[in-house]
């Protein structure tokens, strides 16, 4: 054999060694090249938001109406809030603006889901609708208020915001159905508002619809054959036309006549 090809027969399988292990090498470079280069995961900078734990509904649809007409006047609100975790449901209108010049009522109607147990302490409900008022001052038992559902256990304060004003908070809770009927009724200056004027307003809460609900349609037509009917025998409060409007009535009756009645 010519001895060129005994020559290319020895070198061979050590060409082959050296370009796999060229080849091999390469290969690692790459691959560490690629991981050097590759970017680095993006780590939010910002915290995402803690899920709020009531939601307002867009576009609501009134289940409830606070029919006070001597208060056309007055801006009307109606408002439905969802429990994002539970389901429970508050149904919130209010009249009147809570640091104007004239009577501000605020109702909320609250049908739990299953975010909470039974329903808190009057006071502590009471408490918490009043944080958009203001400071609340001086809280003390005002006893309770008969309306059409039956007591109200009522608190008297005052808030100053803007000017002072005297308020009555009440809440009522109901076990079946589970419903809890719970707001503040304010007006400018410091005296007392007198507990007739709020029965009044509440015997005129109304249910408009609640079709899946027969226990709540049952609790408020058994309320309807209690309903005073805003103490016909009192001209103030009495809504009849020849008398002074029930809203501009209750803004600026005196206690002091009220106490004489």
């Amino acid at each position: 054999m010519h001895p060129i090809l005994y020559s290319w027969r020895d070198t061979l399988p050590s060409t082959i060694v050296r370009l796999l292990a060229y080849l091999g090498g390469a290969a690692v470079l790459s691959i560490v090249a690629a991981h050097l280069m590759q970017p680095r995961p993006m780590v939010a900078s910002i915290m995402p938001k803690p899920r709020p734990e009531w939601a307002e509904v867009e576009r609501p649809f009134a289940a409830f109406a606070l029919t006070i007409p001597e208060a056309a006047g007055a801006p009307r609100r109606y408002a439905i809030r969802r429990n994002t975790d539970g389901g429970g449901r508050k149904d919130v209108l209010s009249l009147g603006e809570p640091n104007g010049t004239t009577p501000y009522l605020l109702v909320e109607i609250y049908r739990p889901g299953s975010e909470i147990g039974p329903f808190g302490d009057p006071a502590k409900t009471i408490d918490m609708l009043t944080a958009g008022l203001g400071t609340a001052k001086g809280m003390q038992s005002g006893g309770d208020v008969g309306t059409k559902f039956g007591p109200f256990p009522v608190v008297n304060f005052t808030v100053d915001n803007e000017g002072p004003r005297r308020c009555l908070g009440f809440a009522h809770a109901f076990s079946d159905p589970r419903l809890q009927v719970a707001g503040v009724f304010c007006r400018p200056g410091t005296e007392s508002i007198d507990t007739a004027s709020l029965a009044c307003a509440l015997d005129r809460l109304t249910l408009v619809a609640a079709g899946s609900e027969p226990k709540v349609q049952k609790l408020f037509a058994q309320a309807e054959l209690h309903r005073s009917f805003c103490g016909q025998r009192d001209p103030i409060i009495a809504a009849t036309p020849k008398y002074k409007l029930l809203w501009e009535a209750l803004a600026n009756r005196p206690e002091s006549r009220r106490a004489g009645r």
